[in-house]
């Protein structure tokens, strides 16, 4: 009996031990796990290859997954280019005439062959798949072009260096085909310097144009030339919507991932066309109706009374003179009642004779 209360207070302490070791163990379960779902939490879209390597006319399978539903995505090879530095010099450096286009489908997932073509730079590759509309998207997969030369890639001071140091402006006016649905066209002009240690060269920017609340349409625009450390230079780029496009747009500048400037462009409703539908909307009836009435009044029958009538009239001008009077053959000037001979126009009365004149004067 003596021993007993040492017996007992020896299991307790290893059964607070073993209570111990189960809370703990609980305890690291969510600590292991949270990890796990942040990452998945925080995982954008992601893009995988059935093979990080093959040489120019073979052939890959590109696979994507967490993109937005129903994109429009583009899938390039693109040279001189790495995920950490993204695309250097844009798509010109990719392979664009062999490029493929797909839709994600609902749930934001994709499986799409793509050709596989030598880029116009050296490697370092990647397959470059980035949204076409919309919120700018993309991802860049490291891949190896078997047998394509291979060049160390600029160093990071030649890229991103440059700010706009003027308020942008657009320069150009519309002409008569833009009032009639033409593309409105200006130039955006801008000046730029170069605030790193390098120079930069044929430096490619992104125009963006953005109509009321939808995202911008990026178009690549390359400049010739060359911004020298600690210089600056005025540029002059291309803009042009599409045909008929008015209202308030919004011009976007963009340098690499980077946005320098943002011009607002109002544009005027191209009048010209609603001109030409009006008056072809009141030309074309009043033709047609007229060429109606014409053929009407060709086929529909005449009166034989019309007829006759407009046959008379086109009888010729000698035959329509009326006749002239006939004079009457049983009466001679001499023998003519004086009646008549009184009415006769003197005109008409033939110059009288002696015999009758001597008549005249004995009282006859």
């Amino acid at each position: 009996m003596v021993n007993q209360p040492s017996e007992v207070g020896s299991r307790v302490p290893a059964t607070l031990l073993l209570l111990l070791a189960v809370l703990l163990a609980l305890a690291a379960v969510p600590v292991t796990a949270a990890p796990t779902a942040r990452a998945a939490d925080g995982d954008g879209p992601t893009v995988t290859l059935s093979k990080k390597e093959a040489g120019k006319g073979g052939e890959i399978t590109v696979k994507g997954s967490g993109w937005r539903s129903e994109a429009l995505l583009m899938l390039l090879i693109c040279g001189k280019s790495t995920p950490e530095r993204g695309v250097i010099g844009g798509t010109n450096s990719c392979a664009n005439a062999d490029g493929r286009a797909v839709t994600t489908d609902e749930k934001g997932a994709f499986d799409k062959r793509l050709p596989v073509a030598e880029p116009p730079e050296p490697c370092p590759c990647v397959v470059h798949v980035a949204t076409v509309t919309g919120e700018q998207t993309l991802v860049d997969v490291v891949f190896t072009v078997a047998g394509h030369p291979t060049a160390p890639l600029p160093p990071p001071a030649d890229e991103g260096r440059l700010a706009v140091l003027a308020t942008t402006r657009l320069e150009g006016e519309s002409s008569l085909l833009t009032w009639f649905g033409a593309p409105p066209a200006r130039q955006l002009v801008f000046t730029v310097g170069n605030l790193g240690s390098a120079p930069v060269e044929d430096p490619v920017f992104e125009i963006g144009t953005a109509h009321g609340v939808y995202a911008p349409q990026w178009e690549e625009r390359q400049w010739r030339g060359t911004v020298a450390p600690g210089s600056k230079a005025q540029i002059k780029l291309p803009v042009e919507l599409s045909a008929g496009a008015h209202g308030d747009y919004q011009v976007s500048l963009r340098y690499g991932t980077k946005v320098l400037a943002e011009q607002p462009w109002g544009v005027s409703r191209p009048w010209g066309v609603t001109l030409f539908w009006v008056l072809l909307c009141l030309v074309v009836p009043a033709a047609v109706f007229r060429i109606g009435m014409a053929v009407v009044d060709k086929v529909r029958p005449r009166p034989a009374g019309l007829v006759a009538r407009h046959a008379h009239r086109t009888r010729t001008p000698a035959a329509q003179a009326p006749p002239a009077p006939a004079s009457l053959p049983w009466f001679t000037q001499d023998s003519a009642p004086p009646d008549i001979r009184r009415s006769a126009p003197p005109e008409n009365r033939p110059p009288p004779t002696t015999k009758g004149q001597a008549w005249t004067r004995n009282g006859g």
